[in-house]
């Protein structure tokens, strides 16, 4: 059942209290998790003082694929078969659909979709530090220690220009309940532009790889609860019926007027009720929707399955969704695989194999990628895989690897992209670009190229300052 955060218990309005019980509220069921996915509203809004380029874009939907903590390159897209054992590990190289090209064995449906792929190999930054190069990664703006969490994402600044679209919020992450610490941060956020751009998080599901629940602390099961589903004994009608007495309540809103919170909580209610009361959002949460071999084909495990709800969402309508997978409260840092002994992780080799991990990955992406396909979506659907760096190219002493901004690889697929091809390239040990690098900066610039938006655009922030969107970047030549 969903559930008010607790941030809005300690700030509840006496007025409003006294008038509609908190019991009364919390039995909406998920209009709880609306309330925390759907910020609260402070002063002006950010204006944009250019609007995207009018009849440019490519795509019209985004899928970003954000695996935080740092997915080994060498152990996926870039193998070194000929570099030193403790370099290039045990994995051996396969052939992909693109002639002299070699994935790792690890990733087999994907190699035969790389026609499908512009795979960057020289994803490169200089910053190694989990927080640095994430929030730059999703910002595509260089930060500092005190920028980590007040620079937009790339999804909410789309957001913020392109507005909602067909009931859904502009900016969903699936789960979003990625935290890297300590202490846990939350990197999912619209900083500067104000919190009406934070994206919706969906919520976990499913929660284990054979779909049981786990008992997990209160603080984690916060974000284990199912988004857009009605509480039990409560259909459209009750819900209907909920909508009328908060109409009937007005009076008692004057009351808070004073405080700042009535059109906060206006609009927060308005924007809950409404995507409640969508069939076509609603149907677009249910998985068990979809045929038994479709979700099999992605793999009945998170990614997987996040996966399959990404397609889903863009097919119904929503704009930019972001497929969240990395710190995980059963699997641990995900991606960030030091196998140091308190992490109880195999060799990275054998790591890669589990179906939690880059085999689980490669199944679930080739899957989406195909399933875009037949469904004539993938032309209009930019699909980025992203995260925050690579990782070191010698297998430390417990069997894992170490932070590495120095290289990487990433790819585009879909909307605009010209697929079938590698960009870039890195040293006989996968340690360096051999060429031109490409920052986060470039990869946010693609993506706004991608969507039709102007680079020069300028923002303003909450305090009516104007930024830059992107200070830095400039489109990858040859993805689109």
């Amino acid at each position: 059942m969903g559930r008010v955060p607790f941030a809005f218990h300690r700030t509840w309005p006496t007025a409003w209290s006294s008038l509609w019980s908190r019991r009364d509220l919390l039995r909406v069921g998920a209009l709880g998790i609306a309330f925390r996915a759907l910020p609260a509203i402070a002063g002006p809004n950010a204006k944009a003082k250019t609007a995207p380029a009018p009849g440019s874009a490519a795509a019209k939907s985004v899928i970003l694929l954000w695996m935080a903590g740092g997915v080994t390159h060498i152990d996926s897209f870039d193998p070194k078969p000929d570099a030193p054992a403790e370099i290039r590990g045990t994995l051996r190289p396969i052939p992909t659909a693109l002639t002299g090209i070699r994935f790792a064995e690890v990733m087999p449906n994907l190699a035969r979709q790389a026609h499908q792929l512009a795979l960057i190999r020289s994803y490169s930054h200089d910053s190694d530090d989990h927080f640095l190069s994430q929030a730059y990664a999703l910002s595509g703006r260089k930060v500092t220690q005190n920028q980590i969490t007040t620079e937009p994402n790339i999804g909410a600044i789309i957001y913020h220009l392109h507005g909602r679209r067909a009931g859904f919020p502009g900016y969903i992450a699936i789960p979003g309940t990625t935290r890297p610490g300590p202490p846990p941060t939350n990197e999912f956020t619209a900083g500067w532009l104000g919190r009406e751009y934070d994206p919706f998080f969906t919520g976990g599901a499913p929660r284990n790889e054979d779909f049981t629940q786990k008992v997990l602390e209160p603080a984690e099961d916060e974000f284990l609860n199912q988004a857009l589903k009605l509480a039990k004994g409560l259909d459209r009608r009750r819900l209907t019926d909920r909508h009328s007495l908060r109409e009937r309540l007005e009076a008692g809103l004057k009351q808070i007027e004073r405080a700042g919170l009535s059109d906060a909580v206006s609009r927060q209610y308005a924007a809950a009720f409404d995507m409640l009361q969508s069939p076509t959002v609603r149907r677009a949460f249910e998985l068990d929707q979809e045929p038994v071999t479709v979700r099999e084909r992605y793999g009945k495990t998170k990614i997987g399955q996040r996966c399959l709800l990404a397609r889903r969402l863009i097919e119904a309508g929503a704009r930019f969704v972001m497929v969240d997978y990395g710190y995980d409260p059963e699997y641990g840092n995900l991606w960030d695989n030091h196998c140091v002994p308190i992490q109880k992780q195999p060799h990275i080799c054998e790591m890669a194999k589990r179906p939690y991990h880059l085999a689980g990955m490669d199944r679930a992406f080739a899957a989406l990628l195909a399933d875009l396909d037949a469904r004539g979506r993938l032309s209009e659907t930019l699909v980025v895989f992203l995260t925050e760096f690579g990782r070191t190219p010698k297998i430390n002493e417990y069997g894992g690897r170490d932070h590495w901004g120095a290289a990487g690889s990433i790819f585009f697929a879909g909307g605009g992209v010209h697929g079938g091809h590698v960009i870039g390239a890195t040293d006989k040990h996968a340690a360096r670009p051999t060429g031109q690098p490409y920052t986060p900066a470039d990869v946010a610039a693609t993506i706004y190229h991608a969507l039709g938006v102007n680079p020069e655009t300028v923002l303003y922030d909450r305090q009516h300052r104007p930024i830059a969107m992107l200070p830095e970047g400039r489109p990858i030549p040859g993805v689109l």
